[in-house]
């Protein structure tokens, strides 16, 4: 089965365009943008422009170029995404097991273009920027440009005892090979080494319209959706498909949690110590991190409420109460702090009681 369209981001898409046609792309970018919004699917679409046989704004859709990437066979466009941890011990199998795993998860998105979020736990480890150094030192197979997408870039870091896998990727950013294209994408680009973003041409992608969600989910949904489930689902969408693809899932759970904490955190320290006392150790990469997501962007659309603007998702009442978004975004910088201290190996319960604390004080 084929990728789905892109949709949206079509000022951006225009940029992008008119830079490859003259041949003044950056070799890397960063995309950064909210969850789900679209980032990989652009950087995908990014790599079929480049390798179209038909110049123009947008891709044919047609060529044999097309078909190779839509299909997720361009042997010259390589998608790095988050995988567990190889078990190998040899440093060479641990690379061909990461082969594996990622020619695994490209044939379940063949089958599944509306794939949900990476596993929490999963990772790009030392092993995946081996093989990506590997595949880099070849030449280009169909002859011309090569396109490595790297997604989720900020998770370079988790399951690493140090950054060794962001520093080895680093090298290859800082001298790329004539012809190369490097796109890393990741929700917040603080994620991402202060000396990765230094190299990296940013680019940041808005949330999407409630009409281009719409489009989505009604031409995109096996089996069809309902109106009434539509409707429903692009008013807790906050203009991201992926959200709405997956909310009621992991997702769904993420924001219950992260609203838990909040009406904790309004209650005073005692709920809200007792309340990271119950964060279990073991998810701290894991549902841990999709909480602290949740809770930024919880947070954001408080943001947006004290200024007036609709709010896209529930809210907890308490937070609408402030008369600026101050407050609020400053409790969105300690959120970011935790979220890049969840990156290591970090007690939950301590890094969870800290940020109670520190929300406390600015809520």
């Amino acid at each position: 089965m084929p990728l789905t369209p892109l949709f949206g981001h079509l000022e951006t898409r225009r940029r992008l365009a008119k830079a490859v046609r003259a041949g003044t792309l950056p070799q890397v970018l960063l995309f950064t943008g909210p969850t789900g919004v679209g980032k990989q699917r652009l950087a995908l679409w990014l790599g079929q422009l480049i390798f179209c046989e038909r110049a123009g704004e947008e891709p044919c859709g047609s060529c044999r170029a097309c078909h190779l990437v839509l299909g997720l066979n361009h042997a010259d466009l390589h998608w790095f995404v988050p995988i567990t941890r190889p078990k190998a011990g040899d440093p060479d199998k641990q690379v061909d097991e990461a082969a594996e795993a990622l020619a695994g998860v490209m044939e379940e998105r063949r089958k599944q273009p509306c794939y949900t979020p990476a596993d929490g736990m999963a990772s790009h480890t030392i092993a995946t920027v081996r093989l990506l150094q590997r595949r880099a030192s070849l030449t280009s197979v169909e002859g011309g440009a090569r396109v490595f997408i790297i997604g989720e870039a900020d998770r370079l870091v988790p399951q690493e005892s140090s950054p060794e896998a962001a520093n080895a990727t680093l090298k290859l950013l800082e001298e790329p090979p004539p012809g190369a294209l490097y796109i890393l994408t990741t929700l917040d680009p603080r994620r991402v080494l202060p000396t990765i973003r230094s190299r990296a041409a940013p680019i940041r992608l808005n949330r999407l319209s409630d009409d281009e969600v719409r489009g989505f989910l009604r031409q995109h949904t096996e089996p069809r959706w309902s109106p009434e489930k539509i409707e429903q689902r692009v008013a807790l969408a906050a203009g991201s498909i992926g959200q709405t693809l997956s909310e009621g899932e992991e997702s769904g759970k993420a924001y219950r949690s992260a609203e838990q904490l909040l009406a904790a955190v309004v209650e005073g320290p005692g709920p809200a110590l007792e309340r990271a006392l119950g964060q279990a150790a073991y998810s701290a990469r894991g549902e841990f991190t999709a909480m602290l997501d949740a809770l930024a962007d919880t947070l954001g659309e408080a943001a947006r409420g004290t200024m007036g603007h609709p709010v896209r998702r529930a809210v907890p009442q308490p937070l609408l109460r402030h008369a600026s978004p101050a407050p609020l975004l400053r409790a969105l910088e300690r959120v970011g702090e935790a979220r890049e201290a969840a990156a290591g190996n970090v007690n939950p319960q301590i890094l969870l009681a800290v940020l109670g604390e520190e929300l406390a004080e600015v809520l």
